[in-house]
C-alpha cells in the first residue's frame, strides 16, 4: 500500500535486514539470518497443517549464559528429548515493531556450522534447524 507525505511517495513495506530474533521473550544478539518463515503450509495428501522448521544462522559467541547458548547446551545435554522455547521473529521498520511471528514449542533438531577456511576472514556461522508445534502471526495495535 503506498501513501504521499509531503509529496513524497511512501511505500508499505519490510525491509529484510530490520529484524529480531527473541527467545522467550529475550533478545538473541548476533542473528545473522533467519530463512523458512511459513506461516501456513498444507499437505493435501495428509489431510492437514505442516509446519514447517525454521533455520536461525547466528555467530558462534563464546558466552555460555546467552539464551540461545544456553538453549543449545541443554539440547546437546539431553539428546533424546525436546528442549522448547518460544521464538519471536519481529520485523522492524525505524525500531517500530511491524509484524511478529512467533513460533510454539520450538525445539533445535539440528546443529551445523559453516566451513574453517585459512583463506577466509569471516566469521563461522553456527545454524540452528528449529522445529516447532505451530506459528502464529501478530500484527501490532495500530
Amino acid at each position: 500500500m503506498a501513501h504521499e507525505q509531503s509529496g513524497i511517495k511512501a511505500v508499505d513495506s519490510l525491509s529484510a535486514n530490520e529484524f529480531r530474533v527473541e527467545i522467550n521473550g529475550e533478545t538473541a544478539a548476533g542473528i545473522f539470518g533467519v530463512s523458512g518463515l511459513h506461516i501456513r503450509c498444507v499437505d493435501l495428501e495428509a489431510r492437514g497443517l505442516v509446519h514447517q522448521p525454521l533455520t536461525i544462522s547466528k555467530m558462534v559467541q563464546q558466552n555460555p549464559v546467552l539464551p540461545i547458548n544456553q538453549w543449545t547446551r541443554e539440547t546437546l545435554a539431553n539428546p533424546t528429548g525436546k528442549v522448547t522455547r518460544e521464538i519471536a521473529i519481529v520485523a522492524m521498520d525505524e525500531g517500530v515493531e511491524t509484524r511478529r511471528w512467533v513460533y510454539k514449542d520450538a525445539w533445535i533438531s539440528n546443529i551445523a556450522f559453516s566451513d574453517f577456511d585459512t583463506s577466509s576472514d569471516t566469521l563461522i556461522e553456527e545454524r540452528l534447524t528449529i522445529q516447532h508445534g505451530g506459528v502464529e502471526e501478530i500484527w501490532p495495535e495500530a
